[in-house]
């Protein structure tokens, strides 16, 4: 049986030995920015210079272009910004209205398995959207958490959040994003993931009128169920 399909809270390794910092950015932060902030930050906690830390934002408009990106999935080049994020994935869209939560741990003080922590971080979302009854599922063949469709055909689905990371030194950081209430056609300038046959979804989009702080509060909640607990740090 895939691990993926396995994953449980008890196969996490053992918890640090501190409560992992959980900062919350109220401004939209610029994505180079963001990026140097997550390159600084996961080379202190490599040295053990720095703590763990969450780190919970919006961007403006723009898209980020993963290690596998192919150039004619950006369908529209001219729309917004767009950078190179070094890290796994193709073609990803960021704005406002969709919370993207940076993850650095440290794996070294963990379990060094990039598959469980891939899967624990699926399983963040997956909790993360039962709690606005929303069922995310796990697929195969691409990561990320989909919600299936059924009004819009018998095979119909859409992604929901994402997962794009990057380890150095067994230290964490990128991480995951989970749509609240985007400008969905904002997606169109690219083929998100390099996924043609199937569309993305938010929150609001399937019906549920929630706030981020409210999207905010279970992220945490479930993040402390599968990680360990944290402690809130002023942006």
């Amino acid at each position: 049986m895939n691990i993926r399909d396995t994953i449980t809270p008890t196969m996490m390794p053992v918890r640090g030995d501190a409560p992992v910092e959980w900062v919350v950015s109220d401004e939209l932060v610029d994505y180079p920015t963001a990026l140097a902030e997550m390159e600084a930050r996961a080379a202190l906690i490599a040295a053990g210079a720095a703590p763990e830390r969450v780190w919970l934002v919006e961007h403006p408009p723009l898209y980020t272009a993963g290690t596998s990106a192919d150039l004619k999935d950006l369908i529209a080049p001219d729309r917004f910004p767009v950078y190179e994020a070094k890290r796994g994935g193709q073609y990803t869209y960021h704005g406002p209205g969709q919370r993207v939560a940076y993850v650095m741990l440290d794996l070294r003080r963990r379990r060094q398995d990039l598959r469980v922590f891939v899967a624990t971080l699926e399983a963040w979302l997956i909790q993360t959207l039962d709690n606005f009854n929303v069922r995310g599922e796990r697929r195969e063949d691409r990561v990320g958490v989909w919600v299936r469709r059924p009004e819009k055909g018998i095979d119909a689905e859409d992604k929901i959040a994402a997962i794009g990371i990057r380890v150095r030194h067994w230290v964490t950081f990128h991480g995951i994003s989970i749509n609240v209430e985007p400008d969905l056609s904002h997606f169109d300038g690219i083929v998100p993931c390099g996924v043609r046959e199937h569309g993305v979804t938010s929150l609001v989009d399937l019906g549920r009128i929630v706030t981020t702080p409210e999207v905010d509060s279970v992220l945490r909640r479930e993040f402390e169920a599968l990680f360990g607990p944290t402690v809130s740090v002023a942006d």
